[in-house]
């Protein structure tokens, strides 16, 4: 035992060694990244420290420690590449056991900054609630069963996703990932404004919950054994260790089933014949026969494959969603927040051929006439608008529920449909005029030399856009000021839906003989880089 952990933790030096060895930069980034956080880590130590005697202290270590486990189980799905040693499987041709190969990586992840930086927050949430000798005793058994715990739940999740993990499917959750920080930035930034206007005494109630739930239980016995509630930490501690227990014997039941069942990839595919299209069921079905139903199908294919494409959308849904409904918990919100959720989903009308990349080849052998131009452009703006309109309805109904201003309902939804519209006329004619390619690798979503073509695209696009809805704005702005105007401030529903409809049709029939002349010049834009 004691050999294959020693290996194991050797292996894990080596890895980060001679990974630093690869260029200068990235040692730079390295040395950077611990750096700060080990800053930030000792920072929170001290701030915790700090907290000592403060009457609500045990509820945010508490808590702390809760966010600590959830970020321990989920950011390996999103920066699977940090850490070679999550994948078991690159050891399955070794004579290994389960149970000590669970051992010696377990100990191989306590090696690294994010252990450490997580062992520096443990222990300023033990150290903020303890007290007396108990409490100091009980505190040095919490921390280290706090962080085997983490340890433990990251590889048992990792272990568990390793085939998604290394799949296309992982490096879309890798793209992702800065959406969920982006996410959750905002979700702690509201968290702590709320804090900072009602106190750590509103963490409370919620605090005595996760008090009982592992890891955060064994920074709960700290607290307990420090008020004389010896039974009690017993019991927080007993929890925590039977969650690690639970953890390593989940762990290696799937270590055994990767070291041992064939991957799915290896397997041969089962015979599909007699099968129709794909496209024949599901959504194929619901889609209109014809170009215009082969178009939409293929671009909500794009959403759910394409890493860059879905990345591009989720991002839009997320933000169009977040803006408006955080104005509104906040109280300084207006239901007008709500158009905000058009105006992201109509962004994704903009460079249509570009998110086709070099494939779009395939697609201008098809276009021989304005007539099949405007087809294609039909077809992916309806496939556009199969997510956007039920979205962006839904967004403005939650707002005006939050904001329970029901009587402005109909013209922000009318607003929100005219702003639609817009866009999907300026970003059709954009797609054609200004296209630009978007690199498959990497994290650009521009390629080298075509920056400027973007900005073009999509500020001047936008800005048209807002040009183009100035009837149903001033015509918005018109009733609202009139006197007699608010009881008819519902017909700018109608008048919105119609008005964008038509918006949308004439800006796909200007683009089309632009885009059926240009199509060399579009493909070579799109296939740079």
């Amino acid at each position: 035992m004691t050999d294959v952990t020693s290996t194991v933790v050797r292996l894990k030096l080596s890895l980060l060694r001679n990974g630093l060895r690869q260029s200068g930069g990235r040692r730079a980034a390295f040395v950077a990244s611990a750096v700060v956080a080990l800053l930030f880590g000792v920072l929170q130590l001290l701030g915790l420290v700090l907290l000592r005697g403060h009457p609500h202290a045990d509820a945010l270590a508490v808590l702390v420690t809760a966010v600590l486990a959830l970020g321990w189980a989920f950011m390996p799905l999103f920066f699977p590449s940090g850490d070679e040693t999550l994948d078991p499987t690159r050891l399955v041709m070794f004579p290994l056991r389960p149970r000590p190969l669970v051992r010696a990586l377990l100990a191989a992840s306590l090696v690294g900054i994010g252990p450490l930086f997580t062992l520096l927050l443990l222990v300023g949430c033990a150290v903020s609630v303890a007290h007396g000798a108990a409490g100091y005793g009980v505190a040095v058994v919490a921390v280290v069963l706090a962080l085997l715990v983490c340890v433990a739940l990251a590889r048992a999740v990792a272990a568990a996703n390793v085939r998604l993990l290394t799949s296309r499917k992982g490096r879309d959750l890798a793209v992702l990932s800065g959406l969920v920080i982006a996410v959750g930035a905002q979700l702690v930034n509201f968290g702590a404004r709320s804090l900072g206007s009602a106190g750590l005494g509103e963490l409370a109630p919620v605090a005595d919950v996760v008090r009982w739930l592992p890891p955060a239980s064994a920074i709960g016995a700290v607290h307990s054994a420090s008020e004389g509630s010896y039974g009690t930490a017993v019991a927080q501690l007993a929890l925590c260790a039977a969650a690690l227990t639970l953890l390593v014997g989940a762990w290696a039941r799937t270590l055994t089933r990767l070291m041992t069942a064939p991957d799915g990839s290896t397997l041969q595919a089962p015979d599909s014949a007699g099968r129709g299209p794909a496209s024949s069921d599901g959504l194929g079905r619901l889609l209109p026969s014809g170009r215009t139903g082969t178009v939409m199908m293929r671009s909500l294919r794009y959403v759910w494959r394409d890493p860059k494409t879905k990345a591009a959308w989720v991002t839009s849904l997320a933000i169009g969603l977040i803006v408006p409904v955080f104005n509104a918990l906040q109280g300084t919100g207006s239901i007008y927040f709500a158009c905000f959720a058009a105006g992201m989903l109509g962004i994704q009308m903009y460079n249509q051929f570009g998110q086709d990349t070099s494939a779009f080849w395939m697609v201008a052998m098809t276009i021989s006439s304005a007539r099949d131009a405007y087809v294609e452009l039909r077809g992916r703006a309806l496939a556009l608008l199969v997510i956007t309109l039920p979205y962006a309805t839904l967004v403005t109904v939650l707002t005006t529920a939050m904001l329970g201003d029901w009587p402005r309902l109909p013209e922000v939804l009318g607003l929100s449909f005219a702003l639609l519209g817009a866009m999907l006329a300026t970003g059709a004619w954009t797609s054609a005029r200004f296209p630009y390619s978007i690199p498959q690798e990497g994290h650009r979503n521009v390629a080298a030399g075509q920056t400027g073509l973007a900005w073009i695209a999509i500020f001047g696009g936008m800005v048209s856009a807002a040009l183009l809805c100035a009837p149903v704005i001033a015509l918005t702005i018109a009733l609202n000021v009139s006197a007699e105007g608010g009881e008819w401030t519902w017909v700018l529903l109608p008048v919105g839906a119609a008005y964008g409809a038509t918006i949308t049709w004439a800006g796909l029939r200007a683009a089309a003989p632009r885009t059926a002349a240009h199509l060399p010049e579009i493909l070579m834009a799109v296939s740079r880089g």
